[in-house]
């Protein structure tokens, strides 16, 4: 009986310790860009689901009993929890955490892997959101730059403030793609978001500076 309760022990060690391995390995990217949740973190999510997972295993085999996947489960929708708390939203709606928080998730179905000893795609899943998270992150932002749509901010004296900025955009060639306006204070002021496609690169790094030279407009800037 011993032997038994050895063997299992050493299972389980070996199955925590790869996702803290696996988990740190994750929050290493994330500390070192100084996100909310970070190295210990990402350690903690991913250890603690291959704990549930493998309470959940030993539920079944040792009473006979239960869904080899209901704790599981609940740690995929639990993590969403975690996750939101990561994601904030900063001045003029502009959001940051999603990485985070997706990264948080995916830790978490890492150790689930883990807890139910599906090491090979723990392993291979963890090079791989490792991966999209760190290498590709300057992909990322190539992309977005060479994107010819931007998103800004601007507030207006008036409502005038809106119609002359149109028809400056109608003579520079650039088409307003959306703006969402906020509503006008009892000053009269006017706040917008606006998202833009401008014609070429040089007009995308001068556009911000323009705008907030039209008469009317208080306020602009890159979101």
């Amino acid at each position: 009986m011993f032997e038994l309760q050895l063997e299992r022990l050493v299972i389980v060690a070996v199955k925590l310790i790869l996702a803290l391995v696996c988990g740190g390995v994750l929050g290493i990217e994330r500390g070192r860009k100084k996100r909310p949740a970070g190295f210990r973190t990402y350690m903690l999510v991913c250890m603690g689901a291959a704990l549930v997972m493998m309470t959940n295993q030993y539920i079944c085999e040792v009473y006979q009993t239960g869904d080899p996947s209901r704790l599981g489960a609940q740690v995929v929708s639990g993590i969403g929890f975690l996750g939101a708390g990561t994601i904030m939203t900063t001045a003029h709606s502009k959001v940051k955490g999603l990485t985070t928080a997706a990264g948080l998730w995916a830790s978490g179905c890492i150790g689930l892997a883990i807890g139910i000893g599906f090491f090979e795609g723990a392993i291979v899943g963890t090079i791989m959101i490792f991966v999209a998270m760190a290498s590709l992150h300057n992909l990322d932002e190539q992309l977005v730059s060479s994107s010819k749509l931007i998103a800004l901010y601007v507030e207006f004296e008036n409502m005038a403030g809106i119609r002359n900025m149109s028809l400056f955009l109608k003579e520079k060639n650039v088409k307003m793609v959306d703006i969402e306006t906020e509503g006008s204070d009892k000053s009269g002021t006017t706040a917008a978001t606006v998202t833009l496609r401008v014609p070429n690169q040089k007009m995308m790094s001068m556009i911000t500076y323009m705008i907030n030279a039209v008469d009317g407009v208080i306020h602009a800037e890159e979101i």
